[in-house]
């Protein structure tokens, strides 16, 4: 029977612990003789049976701790090999294995409904019949041990054995790299499955020395590196900026750090190409590497902030284009005002002029913020893109200066989509301007257009384009192209390369916006000295096509004698519309909110026969008072006003096809043509 170690001095198990047993209760005998008759024994026999006793009872107390120790240290090392993912088993005393985890099975190449074969008999190879035989027989005399062998050339195994209580044996094997032989080569014996472990590891593995070169590595590491990397140094590999990180990572696994801190490495050159590197100290100075890469993730996460950002500076615009709508409004409505009193021959029209001018043209820049944060005003229908872009393409070639080409290349039978056509034509005019604008020596533009069906979902721009059938559209050309840092931001609002003066920066903004608002998604491609791509996807239109509504008739007598009751929380606003509707004839009551316009509903006698309302207004919005008034005058008319816009508006609605809607901002003919408008129609309930 083999010994056991206890404190220093070996112990052999079983039969000794039952020896302690037999001493304590002779101990307790003797005791009990002692103090019942004390006649009967002497003081040096009561101290004897005392002093045996409290031998025998602390060598039995450590026997069994050390055996409870032994126990649970076993189930440590147990836990930690399954999260640590090495093989191990559990053998019993006859030598077949007990119990073992997937790796072992997936080891030594054992099926998991088959029985497997203990170590000594399932990795015995000349360089491993010796290792495995010796740590047997350790095992069996009580003792720990570690040892490794070589399986195949370039792998390694390491094996450990503890004994476990009852001649149980506990294994387990953990792979690493084997230095790089300098001897000559030799005939390579058939790869073992732990060989095949190592090699087809879905993570780059390698083992560097303490200077950081590569002695050898596995395919995924290759793979990742995309080249050659036994024999380098690691710091030639990866970007300038990642090798301080990485020198401060072999320094901690170098120092006995047992888990240093990973650290993220891009490949030279290839900025996509981004890693994460564990490193773990070996003997002998080396030092073992793990790879994982996480390009895909990384990109993700930047197309996730990237949407973020565009998101937020959306609402952000579309918040600011509000503001601004109702200012342009006054402004543009005040000037039009002051152009009915002077006429074209007195000195301060053409003053007065400019300032309507320009105000229109900042209409017209509020408006691309809109397009930006899609909250623009769309009137989408049935469309044909060749007849668009055939269009399209005979204003282009007048945009388009001596020297540059304009290219149509149309795909068979294209399909349908439900698209803003004036909205698409302007991304299209958008996208061939920046060409244009890239190509300072001349060149080509090209647009293109095919279907395209999509059978997996393929991240897009800063989306996700789902399964589906588009219509695709390529606007390509020849010119110096975009830089990469300038890439990914060509959709930000008023970023632009161009020279002050020259570009608003809201071009391609604009065109994102439309596009996103419209279903659709985009995405460039670009190559320094040899051109952009601009990739449009569309979605097919697969429902029933409807007549267009017909547009109304603007009427030629725009004055009234009606009552109008008009809400709205900027005063500047306010005060123009009530002049201006005056002037043609209305009555006009003013509210400042919805609560001050309620009140005023409820104390009037007479008919109101149109209610104008603001659309967000604090504490009562538009709908919500225009709902309280229809329950107290079901007949009033209700014009709908806001800076934002109507498609947004009406999504929100649910009688929405009944709304009629003024979007900001609006001069004086716009105005007095709705209100009569809607007065000539039939009564209806807009909202309910």
């Amino acid at each position: 029977m083999a010994n056991r170690v206890l404190g220093n001095f070996p112990v052999p198990p079983g039969g000794w612990r039952y020896l302690a047993l037999v001493l304590v209760l002779v101990a307790l005998l003797a005791a009990a003789l002692g103090v019942g008759a004390p006649h009967a024994a002497s003081w040096a026999g009561l101290a004897l049976a005392t002093a045996v006793g409290m031998l025998a009872g602390f060598f039995l107390f450590r026997l069994w701790t050390e055996e409870r120790f032994a126990a649970g240290s076993s189930h440590q090392i147990a836990a930690a090999a399954a999260r640590a993912n090495v093989a191990w088993a559990i053998t019993t005393a006859d030598g077949s294995v007990g119990d073992c985890n997937l790796a072992y099975r997936t080891m030594i190449g054992c099926a998991p409904d088959a029985v497997p074969a203990p170590p000594e008999l399932a990795l015995v190879q000349d360089a491993s019949a010796a290792v495995l035989y010796r740590l047997s027989r350790k095992a069996a005399q009580g003792e720990c041990g570690e040892e490794s062998f070589e399986l195949a050339p370039g792998l390694q195994l390491l094996a450990a054995v503890r004994p476990l209580k009852g001649g149980r044996t506990a294994w387990w094997f953990t792979p690493s790299l084997a230095a790089i032989s300098t001897s000559a080569p030799v005939e390579a014996p058939a790869p073992s499955p732990p060989a095949s472990l190592f090699a087809d590891a879905p993570i780059g593995m390698a083992q560097a020395s303490a200077d950081g070169v590569i002695r050898a590595s596995n395919a995924a590491f290759h793979s990742f590196f995309a080249s050659a990397v036994d024999g380098r140094d690691l710091a030639t590999l990866i970007e300038p900026a990642d090798q301080g990180a990485v020198r401060a990572l072999f320094a901690a696994a170098l120092a006995g750090d047992a888990r240093p801190a990973p650290t993220e490495i891009r490949v030279a050159g290839q900025h996509e190409r981004m890693g994460e590197l564990f490193a773990c100290r070996q003997d002998e100075g080396q030092v073992t590497l793990y790879l994982i890469d996480i390009s895909q993730q990384k990109a993700l996460e930047l197309r996730f902030a990237q949407s973020q950002k565009m998101e937020a500076v959306g609402q952000l615009a579309g918040g600011v284009a509000h503001d601004f709508n109702n200012h342009l409004t006054v402004i543009i409505g005040s000037s039009e005002l002051l152009m009915m009193r002077h006429s074209a021959g007195d000195p301060s029209f053409n003053e007065i002029n400019e300032i309507h001018q320009n105000a229109l043209r900042a209409a017209a820049l509020v408006s691309q913020l809109l397009a930006f944060s899609r909250k623009q005003t769309l009137q989408p229908k049935l469309l044909s893109l060749r007849d668009v872009l055939g269009e399209v393409a005979v204003m282009l070639r007048r945009l388009l200066r001596e020297g540059i080409e304009l290219k149509l290349e149309h795909g068979a039978e294209l399909w349908s989509v439900h698209a803003d056509e004036t909205q698409i034509s302007n991304a299209i005019i958008n996208l061939v301007v920046n060409a244009r604008d890239a190509m300072p020596k001349g060149g080509t533009v090209t647009i293109r257009t095919c279907n395209e069906t999509v059978t997996k979902a393929v991240a897009m721009g800063t989306g996700v384009m789902p399964i589906g059938e588009y219509v695709r559209i390529d606007v390509a050309d020849t010119g110096t192209g975009i830089t990469p840092e300038h890439l990914g931001k060509i959709f930000d609002p008023f970023f632009t390369t161009k020279p002050t003066g020259q570009g608003t920066g809201l071009g391609l903004a604009t065109v994102y916006g439309i596009v996103k608002q419209t279903g659709g998604f985009i995405s460039v491609t670009s190559e320094l000295g040899k051109g952009t791509c601009f990739r449009i996807f569309l979605p097919r239109f697969t429902g029933e096509a409807q007549a267009p509504a017909p547009a109304a008739a603007v009427p030629a007598d725009v004055t009234g004698a009606d009552t109008i009751l008009l809400v709205e929380d900027e005063d500047a606003v306010r005060s123009f519309a009530a002049r201006a509707l005056r002037m043609r004839g209305y009555e006009v009551l003013e509210a400042m909110g919805g609560e001050e316009a309620l009140e005023i509903v409820r104390k009037r006698a007479g008919v109101i026969h149109l209610l104008i309302t603001d659309v967000v207004m604090p504490n009562m919005d538009g709908p919500t008072l225009v709902r309280t008034v229809k329950r107290l005058k079901p007949d009033i008319r209700v014009i709908f006003m806001s800076g934002y816009a109507e498609e947004a508006f009406r999504r929100n609605e649910e009688n929405a096809a009944n709304l009629h809607f003024l979007p900001k901002p609006f001069g004086l003919k716009q105005l007095a043509a709705k209100v009569k408008e809607v007065l000539s129609l039939p009564a209806q309930s807009e909202l309910s």
